[in-house]
């Protein structure tokens, strides 16, 4: 497998300006991407109230949590169905294939807003999914194939913030647009990625290095070379750690709005007030996501990929259970809670983690693929794990309790982690 060569210890390396262009077009699409996300568990409450009447369904604390993590999992089913932006990337190209990815996830979410009961909502949360998923496989492999090996590493966990920090646009949103106009008007919010596709269309360019090698490129289909005798191991590992990622993360996430939101009204906040603090938790979350992406990559280049990882799981495994299973039960639960949420947000910069090590497992002529595979395919059993968490919520009442438990997947991500690729060191293959 060949390997561009590194530089020179400590050579410097400026960027050009089409490589800053690429890099700040796949940030802003992974940046809105965020907001996308987002915009979902913010205003779940809300726009579960009005539509479920709409479709015959009582409004109950119970069924809010239910059906929202039933449109919940159909939107983690539409990511993971977002594998296939990956083969047609490694035939089409990388820019072309990530303007497509935002046109999709702006189209759909923009629609969303004009929803009239469940059942609209659902299918375009579902073909929403479909394009954010695709989104950061697009971004990570463009970045990693157009920045230079020596500022690529770094390049990687910068990209990631790009999409907590969309959780920032979307708490200032909710703050804002959401507290003002509601639900529907956050939706709307939606079309702006739009301009963003445009822009990749007309200013950025396919990576010299996927120009190079696409000429003599393995003919096989692509999904093929990712599991063939040299790299299925690595594939199913990588697959596995990223579902781990999925299933903790997102529960925490997606629920934190709605935990916020319900311990405020316990403590006798107004409605208002209560969509603020909720949006001031998801701010809390980002900052700590945003530093924790910019930590992981020093880190992951003294200790290794692998060692660091197992650091953000641990992270995780305490910050979630801490959280959930136990301040959200305290008597003044709020503030310990919104506390830990930084700590958990930390943790969550673990996504960067692939960022940086999916695309140097793999050469050029599969490497989209890989990395959509590898976060699309947890996708499904994250929608399961989702679900079940609602379903949860729905029958013990609570909702701390069945989000604490999603601690229990980083442990055995922890048991997987082992089998893993170290690539510490190595330059990315070509």
């Amino acid at each position: 497998m060949k390997s561009f060569p590194s530089n020179p210890p400590g050579a410097s390396v400026r960027l050009t300006g089409e490589q800053k262009n690429t890099f700040w077009a796949a940030w802003t699409g992974w940046l809105l991407d965020g907001m996308d996300s987002v915009i979902y568990a913010l205003v779940l409450a809300p726009a579960m109230k009005e539509l479920l009447p709409r479709s015959g369904i009582v409004p109950s604390t119970g069924n809010v949590a239910f059906y929202g993590s039933l449109l919940f999992a159909l939107f983690l089913i539409g990511w993971g169905l977002s594998f296939i932006w990956g083969p047609i990337a490694d035939r089409m190209g990388r820019a072309k294939t990530l303007m497509l990815t935002i046109l999709v996830y702006s189209v759909f979410t923009f629609l969303s807003g004009f929803a009239q009961n469940i059942d609209e909502l659902a299918l375009f949360r579902l073909l929403a999914g479909l394009g954010i998923g695709g989104e950061w496989s697009m971004a990570g492999t463009l970045v990693a194939e157009a920045w230079p090996e020596s500022r690529r590493k770094m390049g990687a966990g910068y990209l990631q913030t790009g999409y907590y920090a969309g959780f920032f646009i979307a708490a200032a949103l909710n703050y804002t647009v959401g507290a003002t106009f509601g639900w529907r008007a956050m939706f709307f919010c939606g079309l702006i990625p739009a301009a963003v596709a445009f822009w990749v269309l007309v200013s950025v360019k396919e990576p010299a290095l996927f120009e190079k090698t696409k000429a003599h490129a393995d003919t096989r289909a692509p999904l093929s070379k990712i599991f063939d005798r040299g790299y299925r191991k690595r594939t199913l590992v990588n697959a596995a750690l990223l579902t781990i990622a999925i299933i903790g993360l997102w529960a925490g996430s997606v629920y934190e709005p709605t935990a916020i939101t319900q311990l405020a009204l316990k403590s006798g906040h107004s409605p208002v007030q209560a969509v603020h603090l909720a949006s001031l938790g998801t701010g809390l979350l980002s900052l700590g996501t945003i530093l924790g992406c910019i930590i992981l990559v020093p880190l992951a280049e003294r200790w290794g990929r692998k060692t660091t990882l197992a650091l953000y799981f641990s992270l995780m495994i305490v910050s979630i259970g801490l959280a959930f299973g136990w301040a959200f039960y305290l008597p003044h639960a709020l503030l310990p809670f919104m506390f830990l949420l930084f700590f958990l947000g930390i943790g969550g910069g673990n996504f960067a983690m692939f960022s940086l090590w999916l695309p140097e497992q793999y050469p050029t002529d599969r490497r989209a693929t890989a990395f959509a595979f590898s976060t699309s395919a947890g996708r499904f059993i994250g929608a399961a794990v989702t679900f079940l968490i609602g379903s949860l919520v729905h029958q013990m009442g609570t909702l701390g309790t069945p989000v604490a438990l999603t601690a229990i997947a980083f442990l055995v991500g922890l048991l997987i982690i082992p089998g893993g690729t170290e690539t510490r060191g190595l330059p990315l293959p070509e």
